[in-house]
């Protein structure tokens, strides 16, 4: 944790400056921030990554949650605001999950950084590579999210610093937004640093994180080749393996083991609502629902490790805080949030391999997770008689082995199986509906942007 205590120590002085840079999105045009005349020395251009860094744990402290799990159909709730609306799909423009603020605050700062950090630098160094590698990865990170959450949303990939720019920017295709962020990958899978040594590894972008979240991007976007490749140079790359099954909570609970790829850094100044989420066994905002909890094959492990099996209703997941936690605190929690590990991209793996009709690799891959997890193995068979097919069988592994990680609804959507799914349960039926309103804010402040078509 001491390299996140530096981070809130370093990198907040420069989420002081650069937080007075104009969010374009969001703010009066009256520029008041030099980046030139911030980003001087190394120390500047570290300090300015720093504070990218510090703006995306504003971004996920509970989003990654609501825009993952939230409309999706292994958490129920009892609670009003954003559960409820996501849960019955009455979204509206005023819930906080449909702001972009801190999104683009974390896009603001990445274009500060990758403008103004070669400039620090005599001549092309590895260091200012590795940092602009850090900042671009970060960028296509919040991008991808926006994506996912908005559809097509305002690309911005150069600082706003005059009153003569454009401020008023309008939606770009999500297409071109897409490929801006594999292009940015791409450079940080080339140019980060391989490794970090202990526990920043798992915190800092390095390029096995990079080839994880390409493995991702690629996926929504239907390569299944080139998602294969990608996750191919996760697996093999040293740093990460699967932890056995008796330490598979100390991925959430403890945070930086071997299975984690990338997490956002927590400690008991920057927080988030882990807790809050999940774990406050009388009044958390979800709980696992019926039909998840029904889901689970026999002898599963992971059952009595991702919540209170001991209750018949139960109304907390321990799974981020381990079994038998039972606190009734509302404070913020300091664990990390795992972004992606190793089992994702294994799975995502056996998806692609076989929408390319190798079964054969998804069916290993496949296997090796629920091995893990103490059930049989699978044959085509086994997975057609139980599931249907092989593509379902892997969509229900994933739902369980990263319940409620902030994956199962973008699975829902990028398999095109959102709709059946959730239809009967909130009476979701239009494509549409997929992506989330513009907040009105956003709306009220930028005349160029249109809300999206749904929520007119």
């Amino acid at each position: 944790m001491k390299y996140i205590k530096n981070i809130i120590g370093i990198g907040l002085l420069a989420c002081l400056a650069v937080s007075c840079s104009e969010q374009v999105l969001e703010k009066d045009p009256v520029s008041s921030f030099s980046g030139q005349g911030f980003y001087q020395t190394s120390s500047d251009a570290q300090a300015g990554v720093y504070g990218i860094y510090d703006a995306l744990q504003s971004t996920f402290r509970v989003n990654f949650s609501y825009w993952g799990e939230g409309r999706a159909d292994a958490v129920n709730t009892n609670h009003s605001g954003n559960p409820l609306a996501l849960q019955q799909n009455t979204l509206s423009q005023d819930i906080s999950s449909a702001s972009w603020n801190n999104i683009y605050e974390t896009i603001s700062r990445a274009n500060y950084a990758i403008k103004y950090i070669p400039g620090v630098f005599a001549g092309e160094s590895e260091f200012s590579l590795q940092l602009i590698a850090q900042a671009r990865a970060l960028r296509a990170i919040s991008y991808f999210y926006a994506v996912r959450v908005w559809g097509d949303v305002p690309l911005i990939t150069e600082p706003y610093e005059s009153v003569d720019q454009q401020f008023f920017i309008s939606k770009t295709d999500q297409e071109l937004v897409l490929d801006q962020i594999v292009e940015d990958l791409i450079f940080a899978s080339e140019n980060c640093r391989d490794n970090f040594g202990g526990d920043n590894t798992r915190i800092l972008l390095t390029k096995g994180a990079a080839h994880a979240f390409l493995t991702q991007v690629y996926m929504w976007r239907n390569e299944y080749a080139n998602a294969v490749e990608s996750a191919e140079k996760v697996i093999d790359n040293s740093l990460y393996s699967l932890v056995p099954i008796n330490d598979w909570s100390r991925i959430f609970t403890s945070g930086y083991s071997n299975e984690s790829i990338f997490e956002v850094g927590y400690n008991d100044v920057q927080t988030n609502s882990l807790r809050v989420l999940y774990a406050i066994g009388a009044d958390s905002d979800y709980f696992p629902s019926e039909s998840f909890r029904d889901t689970f094959e026999d002898d599963d492990l992971r059952k009595d490790l991702i919540w209170d099996t001991t209750e018949e209703n139960p109304r907390k997941i321990w799974k981020f805080f381990g079994e038998g936690f039972s606190d009734e605190s509302a404070d913020p929690s300091a664990n990390n949030i795992v972004l992606v590990r190793l089992a994702d991209i294994m799975l995502l793996k056996a998806e692609a391999h076989n929408k390319l009709n190798e079964t054969t690799e998804a069916l290993d891959l496949l296997n090796t997770i629920r091995k893990r997890a103490g059930i049989t193995e699978l044959t085509l068979a086994d997975a057609n008689g139980l599931y249907g097919d092989l593509e379902s069988a892997i969509l229900h592994e994933r739902l369980i082995e990263l319940s409620f990680e902030g994956h199962r609804w973008f699975d829902l959507v990028r398999t095109g199986k959102a709709i059946s799914t959730m239809n009967p349960i909130n009476g979701l039926s239009d494509e549409a509906n997929l992506v989330w309103p513009i907040h009105e804010d956003a709306i009220n402040r930028n005349p160029s942007l249109e809300q999206n078509d749904f929520y007119k």
